[in-house]
């Protein structure tokens, strides 16, 4: 009733065939771990890993798009700066006595125009970063592209990033108050930021204060921005003029910009330009960023006085004419100065573009490789090795025809009592 053989070998032959079709799946998919009940942790730690992956490829992809929205900004700049080039030879040749500055201006409107067909073209996937509207909507200066993609130690997922301020690369701005590099003037401030015309007379035997408006927002002052006024201290004497421009606000207050942060600074570059001048007043800032100019003598019946207060906004490469009867030699060198300082400006903006260049290099380099040592890792927890699984396959099949054989045997055994009945 019972063939103790026969079921001890049809066990035996039962778990070959099972070893056998796992090595046969091994071999047919190529994996050792392809279904969670093949090894759990090493089935979650490959999932997990391959769908990092994926990220990492389409931060690949990101690279990609920012790598050739950067090269075309950069083409662009590096085009502009070669036109401003001739431009500023044209200027100087404009310099030299009995030149027809009209036909000099024609060659001028023709690359000016030109400067703004190389700032329109220059757009990459609806992006452009030299001719903007800082005015429009949503308009943001800062661009950001993605650059990483990690999992810390709890899990918790993060993407890195790598910004550029497009303000600083801007050949054209639409908005009137915009601060495009070409049309926006070298500079581009259009107040006098604090700086108004007045008139006060000391009633006491008191220093006369005379208000000067408010400077709170501050600005930044260009080579060739200046905030010009006049001041007289006493009746009947004559004004001295005070002139602020950038090489005072650097030199006064430490920068290399000509930024003025707000009352307070615009206070110490007042007192700076008041010195330089030789006038004997004050400036002062309230807390409210109110500023004052007072006299430093006192008596009743003092007078200070402020006016012909005066703020140039630079020049703008785009609408540079030298045709006009009352432009001098002196205007054509301050053109050439604001070209100069337009190409120094373009120049430093293609720089900057180089640098975010090479390391977007750096950074597609570093997710290829890593992608591919994931990749790595990933095969050595799930991969089979299909040397080991095709000599374990001949080895299992030798094990089967066996175990069919014993089989056979043990069930033939039992026949043995039929010869009895016989």
């Amino acid at each position: 009733m019972t063939n103790t053989a026969a079921m001890t070998a049809l066990q035996t032959l039962s778990m070959t065939n099972n070893s056998l079709e796992d090595t046969q799946n091994a071999i047919s998919t190529g994996y050792r771990v392809a279904d969670a009940k093949d090894n759990a942790a090493y089935w979650s730690i490959s999932t997990t890993m391959r769908s990092d992956n994926m990220s990492m490829s389409a931060v690949k992809d990101s690279l990609g798009i920012g790598a050739a929205t950067v090269d075309t900004a950069y083409t662009g700049l590096d085009s502009a700066k070669d036109v401003l080039n001739e431009i500023k030879a044209k200027l100087t040749t404009a310099t030299q006595e009995g030149v027809d500055r009209t036909k000099v201006q024609d060659e001028i409107s023709q690359l000016q125009e030109q400067l703004k067909s190389i700032a329109d073209s220059a757009s990459f996937s609806g992006q452009n970063w030299l001719s903007v509207d800082s005015s429009a909507s949503g308009y943001n200066a800062s661009k950001t592209m993605v650059a990483n993609f990690a999992r810390d130690a709890s899990g918790a997922l993060s993407l890195g990033s790598i910004n550029v301020d497009t303000s600083k690369l801007t050949l054209y701005d639409a908005n009137n108050n915009g601060t495009g590099i070409l049309n926006g003037g070298v500079g581009g401030n259009t107040s006098a930021n604090g700086v108004t015309d007045g008139t006060n007379t000391a009633a006491t035997a008191t220093a006369a204060t005379v208000s000067m408006g408010s400077s709170t927002t501050g600005l930044t002052l260009d080579v060739n921005d200046t905030i010009s006024f006049d001041v007289a201290i006493g009746t009947g004497t004559t004004a001295k003029v005070v002139t602020i421009d950038q090489a005072l606000v650097n030199s006064t207050l430490g920068v290399t910009d000509g930024t003025i942060a707000g009352a307070t600074a615009m206070a110490s570059v007042m007192n700076a330009a008041l010195t330089a001048a030789g006038v004997a007043a004050t400036a002062t800032a309230s807390t409210a960023g109110a500023l004052s100019l007072s006299t430093t003598a006192t008596g009743t019946g003092t007078t200070i006085t402020v006016s012909n207060t005066d703020a140039d906004a630079g020049i703008a490469v785009s609408t540079i004419d030298i045709t006009g009867a009352s432009v001098t030699q002196a205007d054509i060198k301050k053109y050439i100065a604001a070209v100069d300082t337009a190409i120094s400006k373009v120049t430093a903006g293609a720089s900057t573009l180089g640098a975010i260049q090479n390391r977007l290099d750096l950074q597609t380099t570093f997710v290829s490789n890593l992608m591919d040592t994931i990749d790595k890792g990933v095969g050595t927890l799930v991969d089979a090795d299909m040397t080991e699984e095709s000599t374990r396959l001949k080895a299992l099949q030798t094990q089967q025809q066996l175990g069919v054989q014993a089989l056979s045997i043990a069930n033939s055994s039992s026949q043995t009592l039929l010869s009895l009945f016989r």
